[in-house]
């Protein structure tokens, strides 16, 4: 027995994924082929958070094709799909989707795979599903593949593939299990970004349109209201494994800086050179001045210094005019944001220049309501740093749980229909237990 499917239940067995699961890769539709209108292709960019979306689908097959040559590729209601190629590993569990009534006429296309069940007796696609989401397939799969950043794979990848299965009621219930965890998580992610839209809305109101200007705001432009504008490095010092952080366009979204979900760092040599030119501080304002994100301004919050790439400006603000927060929010206004890209530079990769980043207009609201809407932002923004925790502890619970269910070390005797959410808590509270007693890091637990 493979060495990763040690130590299951002896109720379990395992089985190669053709013995359970009928399997078919989409045809390789040529571009010739495209229609405007028909029957409707399936991409690997239809499928998102596990959702199959078709709203934005451009790609047809002419309907006499489909109902001729192509029509063992026509979907099915209920069909499992996936996308099996240019897709990064560590978003493939975003990539996995049921097909809807509604999705209907609908063939399938290169580069995704449908999956339906041989023997409903034997297994559900809700539990290959979940399978699909571990790391006992993205190791199985890796040993296959070439290549580590993306996931390239087909059917003759599959047919060697072993899934573990226990009784059909256990499956059911495993995946009863998951699937109220990762509504948990949808929700938690749903309240996070209510609280966005809520500082947006607000924003809104107290300032009014930023273009139209109903207020009669002064008017003002960035060099009116910032003690520095400045950038980054215009050479790319070489990446090192340690040293002084060192921040892009990458590390920025908007009102948000992240070094830590992807750090890259540079030597103190090479840091000290580029220190010099912007100095930058907690309070400064990072904002993307070239590249597919241009236009996202975010508030730096770290107090260790850093250097950075010519494709972040450094905004540091005269607090005497000005509040961080306000300039931030008004920066990252869809409308202004539009208006400024109109007036971009550049040719295929377009950018935004200093010279373009001092001039660029700002209304003024007195100095105290843009104070007011600060404190509204900083009290907001406690409340979703709570339920952004909450968040990474849910999402670390669920890869847990999923461990431990493929392991066949969930209690699932208690798990009904009509579980009731406190019930869920409790297994999740059971997992985490597991994963903390004698000292064991839930993280650390995670990464082995």
């Amino acid at each position: 027995m493979n060495s990763i499917f040690s130590n299951l239940p002896n109720t379990w067995v395992i089985k190669n994924i053709p013995d359970v699961f009928f399997f078919q890769e989409g045809p390789g539709v040529r571009k010739w082929q495209f229609r405007e209108k028909g029957i409707k292709l399936l991409n690997g960019s239809n499928i998102n958070n596990g959702i199959l979306d078709l709203s934005n689908t451009k790609l047809y097959l002419d309907e006499a094709e489909a109902g001729g040559p192509y029509r063992h590729f026509l979907a099915n209601e209920g069909d499992l799909v996936i996308a099996s190629s240019g897709v990064v590993v560590d978003n493939f569990h975003n990539k996995i989707a049921f097909v809807k009534k509604e999705h209907l006429p609908l063939c399938m296309n290169t580069s995704t795979i449908r999956f339906q069940v041989l023997d409903d007796k034997l297994a559900t696609l809700e539990f290959l599903k979940y399978f699909l989401k571990t790391k006992l397939f993205k190791i199985q799969i890796g040993k296959l593949i070439t290549g580590s950043a993306q996931l390239n794979f087909g059917p003759s990848h599959l047919k060697k593939i072993q899934i573990p299965l226990p009784p059909l009621d256990d499956q059911i219930r495993i995946a009863t299990v998951l699937t109220r965890a990762e509504r948990l998580i949808a929700k938690r992610k749903e309240s996070i970004k209510a609280l966005d839209e809520l500082l947006k809305s607000t924003f809104l109101e107290m300032f009014g349109d930023p273009v139209r200007n109903e207020k009669g705001w002064e008017k003002k432009v960035l060099k009116d209201v910032c003690l520095r504008i400045t950038d980054g490095t215009h050479f790319s010092p070489p990446i090192t494994k340690e040293g002084i952080p060192y921040i892009t366009a990458k590390h920025v979204r908007e009102n948000k800086v992240n070094f830590f979900s992807n750090p890259w760092y540079i030597s103190e040599k090479d840091h000290k050179d580029i220190y010099k030119r912007c100095d930058p501080k907690s309070g400064d304002i990072l904002y993307i001045k070239d590249g597919a994100t241009t236009g996202y301004a975010a508030i730096n919050r770290y107090n260790f210094e850093f250097s950075m790439l010519s494709s972040l400006a450094l905004l540091r603000v005269d607090t005497s005019k000005c509040n961080s927060e306000y300039l931030c929010y008004w920066l990252n206004n869809r409308i202004v944001k539009a208006k400024i890209l109109q007036g971009m530079s550049g040719g295929a990769i377009q950018r935004l220049t200093l010279t373009k980043i001092n001039v660029l207009p700002v209304n003024l609201p007195p100095l105290p309501l843009q104070n007011q809407f600060a404190a509204i932002v900083e009290k907001v923004e406690s409340i979703k740093a709570k339920q952004t925790q909450s968040l990474a502890e849910l999402e670390n619970l669920y890869a847990s749980l999923s461990q431990r269910a493929f392991k066949g070390e969930l209690d699932l005797s208690r798990v009904v229909g009509d579980e009731p959410e406190t019930e869920l808590r409790q297994i999740m509270g059971e997992t985490r237990r597991a994963f903390t007693k004698n000292g064991l890091n839930l993280q650390t637990a995670l990464a082995t």
